[in-house]
């Protein structure tokens, strides 16, 4: 039997179920999209410019927590002792947390180590520190540490073990990332790795020593979040209206944080200095906002995750739209919301199990206290991350709809070449579609 002759697609029907780049939207709608983008860009670069700091303020060391002065230091040579030979129970002790007066003595063998000081002023010189038996922290012959320096104790008191050396396995895992990212990833990944680094430059080089000058904290969290938003959408995703329709609705959802953050922290009477190092900032710089500091970390934390649901929501409307031209506005978003349905599940869940994972301790500590799920949520220490999840969670949810209907909108407006593409596509699904059911 002879085969049925089959026509070659037409051209219109080929491109529309490609998977490349969406095609470029009109230029009145690049027009539209730019209108909205290039004030707040140039807002962005203005705030940037008169909020720059000249470095963080300096100030006179408190010898407190992270405030010491540390050098790098290598353990010599550990020997086991008798913890009633050198005292154990009033030398320095390796992890301990315990006030001396308060530490009792304790028998067994106690480690010894020797210690070398090997940066700074005093690179070479050498003290002891002794480690009991039940220390969180051991020592080990070779092992590279963070010594701290205190200049009015007594000469042989002045160094102390503060915490150990993880420099090279820190480096070694964010070298098997950035491999992984650029392999799967390719040139996507490059480029991911580019933002990220341009992110961590806008942190540390304006965000921190902008608050610690004195600047407002959220005046520039939102001006910082707008420049790492720009950077890293833009280097990822290209210079495209679908990633402006994504830096769109991210704005808005961010804009939608700040408000409810702010409303909320408030109303809660949050005063954003919960433990020693929040106090120790107040301390050391008074006029600093940490309420307003606790909004910025909020509006911070969540801009990573909105990048990810906006950009999801915004690739997702312009495939759809490459698969099937004829589809409606209202349709666009029906199918959107629906992927974005599954997108919001799974990343709200995400949201609220980071940070439960990371105030586990603190739970921990309720639990043992057996306190009642008021009272633990009552404490300002729960209460903030409760306002920070919730609202960082709203925000969240609220960007789906918001990017689907301004992304589906976008591409429904912009008619280039949808009517040629649907009327090529037509005879495929009609006239032919008969003729070759007639055939057989």
């Amino acid at each position: 039997m002879t085969p049925p002759h089959r026509d070659p697609e037409p051209q219109g029907h080929q491109h529309t179920h490609s998977h490349g780049p969406a095609a470029p939207v009109s230029t009145h709608l690049r027009k539209v999209i730019a209108a909205v983008l290039i004030p707040f860009a140039t807002a962005v670069l203005v705030g940037l410019v008169a909020l720059w700091p000249n470095g963080a303020p300096g100030h006179e060391r408190t010898g407190v927590g992270f405030d010491r002065q540390t050098q790098q230091g290598k353990v010599v040579s550990v020997v086991k002792v008798d913890c009633k030979d050198v005292n154990a129970a009033q030398l320095p002790v390796s992890g301990e947390t315990q006030p001396p007066e308060d530490r009792p003595a304790s028998g067994g063998l106690c480690e010894k180590a020797t210690v070398e000081v090997t940066t700074g002023p005093d690179s070479g010189r050498r003290f002891v520190e002794v480690v009991q038996p039940d220390a969180p922290r051991q020592l080990r012959e070779g092992q590279g540490v963070v010594v701290a320096y205190a200049p009015d104790a007594p000469h042989d008191l002045q160094y102390s073990v503060t915490d150990v050396n993880r420099k090279f396995p820190l480096i070694l895992l964010a070298g098997i990332f950035a491999l992984a990212v650029v392999l799967v990833g390719r040139m996507r990944g490059v480029m991911a790795l580019v933002a990220l680094a341009l992110s961590f430059a806008v942190l540390t080089l304006f965000i921190l020593p902008a608050i610690l000058q004195g600047s407002n904290p959220l005046l520039v969290a939102v001006v910082g979040a707008g420049a790492i938003m720009l950077i890293a959408l833009y280097i990822c995703h290209g210079l495209t209206a679908r990633t402006s329709v994504a830096v769109i609705g991210t704005l808005i959802s961010l804009l939608l944080i700040g408000l409810l953050g702010s409303l909320f922290i408030g109303w809660a009477s949050l005063s954003g200095n919960t433990d020693d190092n929040t106090g120790l900032i107040h301390g050391l710089y008074p006029h600093i906002d940490m309420s307003g500091l606790l909004l910025a970390g909020v509006i911070i934390g969540s801009l990573g995750v909105l990048d990810d649901v906006t950009v999801t929501q915004t690739s997702a409307v312009w495939e759809l739209r490459q698969a099937n031209p004829t589809m409606s506005a209202r349709q666009l978003y029906r199918a959107g919301i629906r992927i974005g349905r599954d997108h919001i599940a799974s990343v709200v869940n995400t949201l609220v199990l980071a940070y439960a994972g990371a105030a586990l301790p603190l739970l921990l500590l309720f639990t043992v206290a057996q306190s009642s799920v008021g009272t633990v949520a009552n404490s300002e220490l729960v209460a903030e991350e409760i306002v920070r999840t919730l609202v960082g969670s709203i925000g969240l949810v609220a960007s789906v709809p918001v990017t689907t209907a301004l992304a589906a909108l976008v591409v429904s407006a912009d008619r280039t070449g949808v009517s040629a593409e649907a009327g090529a596509s037509a005879p495929v699904r009609s006239g032919r579609g008969r003729r070759r059911r007639a055939r057989s």
